[in-house]
C-alpha cells in the first residue's frame, strides 16, 4: 500500500518521530522506498553559512540526518536523501506532487492555536495541498 514515501525533514526531534513513523511504514511492505527530503530555505542558509564559515554547510545537514540514514539501513530500507532549495512547505508540495508518492510523513512543529493560525504550519501547508495522504507525527 505504501511503496513510495516521502519523509520531510529537518533534523528536529519532531521530524525523527516522524522518520520513525516513515521507516516502520516502509517496513511493512517489501520494496518500499522513502525519499528524505531537506528542504534549505534563504534565511537558513544564510545562517549556516554564517555558523559554520570556514566549513562546508552541507556536512552540518547530513550530520542532521544521520539518525535517521542509520535506522533506515538497519532495517533495509531503500532511501534516497534529496536537498531541495525554497520555501519548505511549497517545496516539499511541489515534490510530493510531481513524484506521485503513496504518502507523505512529516513532523509537527509543535506550533500553538495562535500561531498555527497567524503563520500556519509546514505540516498544515503539506496537508491541504498534497494530492496523497498525509501523516503528522506529533
Amino acid at each position: 500500500m505504501f511503496k513510495n514515501i516521502l519523509l520531510a525533514t529537518d533534523g528536529s526531534e519532531h521530524s525523527l518521530r516522524a522518520g520513525e513513523k516513515a521507516i516502520a511504514l516502509a517496513g511493512c511492505h517489501e520494496g518500499s522506498k522513502i525519499d528524505i527530503v531537506y528542504v534549505i530555505d534563504g534565511k537558513q542558509s544564510k545562517e549556516d553559512v554564517l555558523e559554520s564559515w570556514g566549513f562546508d554547510a552541507g556536512d552540518k545537514r547530513k550530520q542532521k540526518l544521520q539518525m535517521l540514514e542509520q535506522k533506515a539501513k538497519h532495517q533495509g530500507i531503500l532511501y534516497e536523501i534529496i536537498f531541495l532549495h525554497g520555501e519548505p512547505g511549497p517545496s516539499i508540495v511541489e515534490y510530493a506532487n510531481k513524484h506521485e508518492f503513496d504518502a507523505v510523513v512529516i513532523g509537527s512543529r509543535g506550533l500553538n492555536t495562535f500561531q498555527e493560525m497567524v503563520l500556519g504550519s509546514v505540516s498544515h501547508k503539506v496537508a491541504k495541498r498534497a494530492k496523497c495522504p498525509v501523516m503528522i507525527v506529533k
